[in-house]
């Protein structure tokens, strides 16, 4: 049994929220210097080279990469074995919300009531996801979320019969409702089976994937490499003035699901994909 203090926690999130909002990941940063170098279209290009150039000076600077700040979503892995000491676990990662957006100077975009909309001045609550699983280390994975590209994300409950192609149009259609709304090149998160709100947990997930990282499963890493070929063909392009880059990835995640249902969730993000993994 190893014990962790829940300050740890706020801590690492406090840093986390910061960086994930000046910073690129390693993974989104190869995509990103890719796609400048592969782009067909000139005014594509010129767009792939001044998000660069935002990236930059952001890094420099240390003024965040995009305006809206995202509100905060967090996945913890648990090991089984830790035991956390300290005060309450959620108490915990909204503290370190909390002061990620306020001493980093994050814009607080979270409201506390989804119909009255007072702003809450912190950029809390969080939305938080976690999980128990073998082991005595606790994982963190800390993903501030935008709503220019999480407003144009979507749920299909699809039949059976739809089979795989079915699937494809869900996505197709996704995407190209959104056009230029998902600040384009996007990365496409996709949840397939499990129940409603299952399928959209897994797209959501699937967004912190690496863009370099490829399902183990041969059918799923078939359907993603097709997907991202067909949505690249859409010619939306960077910011959605046309191009040969809509999309840098798509990630798919599965999960069993009843006899009677096909659920499909497509959750899109914009071209700086937002994500910190850390591991105590």
């Amino acid at each position: 049994m190893r014990t962790i203090a829940t300050e740890e926690i706020t801590r690492n999130i406090k840093e986390m929220c910061i960086e994930a909002n000046h910073f690129l990941s390693a993974d989104m940063e190869r995509a990103m210097k890719c796609a400048a170098r592969t782009e067909e279209a000139p005014l594509g290009k010129q767009i792939l080279g001044q998000l660069q150039d935002n990236l930059e000076i952001a890094g420099k600077d240390m003024i965040p990469i995009c305006q809206d700040t995202g509100m905060a979503v967090v996945f913890l892995e648990i090991g089984q074995d830790a035991h956390l000491e300290g005060k309450n676990l959620t108490d915990a990662v909204n503290e370190g919300v909390r002061q990620g957006y306020t001493s980093g100077y994050l814009r607080k975009s979270v409201v506390g009531d989804p119909l009255i909309r007072e702003n809450t001045k912190d950029n809390t609550p969080a939305v938080i996801h976690s999980e128990i699983v073998p082991g005595e280390q606790v994982k963190i994975t800390v993903a501030p979320k935008g709503f220019g590209s999480e407003n144009m994300s979507r749920v299909f409950m699809l039949k059976p019969a739809d089979g795989v192609e079915g699937v494809k149009d869900a996505i197709l259609t996704a995407v190209r409702d959104a056009g230029p709304n998902a600040c384009p090149p996007m990365v496409v998160g996709v949840g397939i089976g499990g129940t409603f709100e299952k399928c959209a947990l897994m797209a959501k997930h699937a967004l912190t994937r690496s863009v370099d990282e490829r399902s183990e499963i041969l059918y799923v890493r078939e359907l993603e490499e097709e997907m991202l070929s067909q949505i690249n063909k859409t010619g939306i392009g960077p910011g959605g003035l046309g191009g040969t880059t809509t999309a840098l990835a798509v990630n798919i995640e599965t999960y069993p699901t009843h006899i009677a249902g096909l659920p499909v969730a497509v959750n899109i993000c914009c071209h700086v994909n937002r994500h910190v993994v850390r591991v105590l």
